[in-house]
């Protein structure tokens, strides 16, 4: 009852639209770049099939060392993410837990904002970047299965078990690089609900500009243009 009250007592209608729009544009945006209208696939969309292909050729190279070093690289960008996310936890964690400071925030970034409402927010951020870490720790272990399968895919090219253990391994590559889009597009909206402490307008503000940002990348960028170009 008390959360309540504080909710009530400290938050205008704008907050709870802005909130809103937060939560929203963070649903949109992951959805349609996982699932583009067939007219105008995004870039999330098109790397699935490079990594199909990317094991169909894994079947032929000798040695194959370089495809296990791309895989040990994949999930060592999984893991800075991941030591990233806990350190940005731990440092937003504190301050909601330290009263100065977050009155020592109060003053300097907004405007009569109390203390109750800025932890609020602050929790707010913490979840997205929670979301993150979760998503960069199933990322990175989905990267270890990767690795695991394609050693386990056999040598020669015409064994009857190659194409079909290579065609598993990339659907969970797929798997494992859908997951860490999406503890990215929870750092990108952790990172526009900071605005918040200094006022809703400012949180729509960010959120319009994040949303612009992350859609122009997966349907109008030029990587989309070059990965869409047709090789002779």
């Amino acid at each position: 009852m008390n959360l309540l009250a504080t909710l009530e007592a400290t938050f205008t209608a704008l907050d709870s639209a802005a909130f809103s729009l937060l939560i929203l544009a963070w649903f949109v945006t992951g959805f349609v770049a996982e699932h583009p209208p067939a007219w105008r696939p995004s870039v999330s969309h098109l790397m699935k099939d490079y990594r199909r292909r990317w094991m169909v050729e894994f079947l032929t190279r000798d040695p194959r060392i370089f495809d296990i070093t791309l895989i040990d690289s994949l999930r060592q960008s999984a893991a800075f993410f991941i030591s990233g996310a806990m350190i940005a936890i731990g440092g937003g964690v504190a301050m909601i837990g330290n009263t100065t400071t977050l009155q020592g925030l109060a003053q300097d970034l907004t405007l009569g904002a109390e203390t109750a409402q800025l932890r609020i927010k602050l929790i707010v951020v913490v979840a997205f970047l929670g979301n993150a870490l979760l998503k960069f720790v199933w990322s990175h272990r989905l990267f270890g299965y990767c690795a695991i399968m394609m050693a386990a895919i056999p040598n020669d090219h015409t064994h009857p078990m190659a194409r079909p253990r290579a065609d598993q391994t990339a659907e969970i590559i797929i798997t494992a690089a859908r997951s860490f889009n999406r503890g990215l597009n929870a750092i990108y909206f952790a990172l526009a609900g900071l605005a918040w402490l200094i006022g809703p307008k400012a949180l729509i503000y960010a959120v319009i500009l994040t949303t612009a940002v992350l859609i122009r990348r997966e349907f109008a960028s030029h990587s989309r243009a070059v990965m869409l170009e047709k090789l002779d």
